[in-house]
């Protein structure tokens, strides 16, 4: 995914300030594709420039309302079916855990502590969004169903990611050299 397409995406749900943007896509994408305050509104600043977004209507401090255009539809949907999708994974736990073998066997538990209990909140708390989504706390739209699609994915890789944690403790890693 780029970062423009979760604009667009985001944009195509509502418009919305850069301010806006930024809340909503830490809010939502936050914990797959974080983007800092700079990009969003470099990016949003470019998109306009393609014609692929518009400024409604600027503010008070300048503040700009952003909503997608006809071809910020069309290049979202256009790579929504026609982009391969990059199934790159880039998990630095995972990058990380090649190196395990550099840790004290009391660091790596401690490490690996750590992680699983860091997911196993962050799974909770993706839990509890899906809740309010399943008690329609969210209304039933298109797009929030889409959303709980993406949150239970969160819920899955987190749980996963929290197992493996807890499985790399009581690996043949963890076990002393002979």
């Amino acid at each position: 995914m780029s970062l423009r397409h979760g604009l667009l995406g985001l944009l195509a749900d509502q418009p919305g300030s850069g301010y806006d943007l930024t809340r909503r896509f830490e809010e939502t994408l936050g914990a797959i594709w974080p983007a800092k305050h700079p990009q969003i509104y470099g990016e949003l600043t470019r998109l306009a420039e393609e014609g692929l977004v518009e400024a409604a209507a600027e503010g008070p401090r300048r503040r700009k309302e952003y909503h997608i255009t006809e071809d910020g539809t069309a290049e979202l949907r256009r790579w929504l079916v026609h982009v391969d999708v990059d199934h790159t994974i880039r998990l630095e736990p995972v990058l990380r855990s090649l190196f395990f073998w550099l840790l004290s066997a009391d660091e790596l538990e401690a490490h690996l502590t750590r992680e699983a209990e860091f997911y196993r909140e962050k799974a909770e708390l993706y839990r509890g969004y899906a809740m309010a989504k399943d008690r329609g706390d969210f209304g039933d739209t298109p797009q929030t169903r889409s959303m709980r699609v993406t949150i239970e994915a969160g819920v899955r890789l987190y749980e996963s990611l929290a197992d493996w944690a807890e499985w790399a403790k009581t690996s043949p890693l963890s076990e002393p050299d002979s």
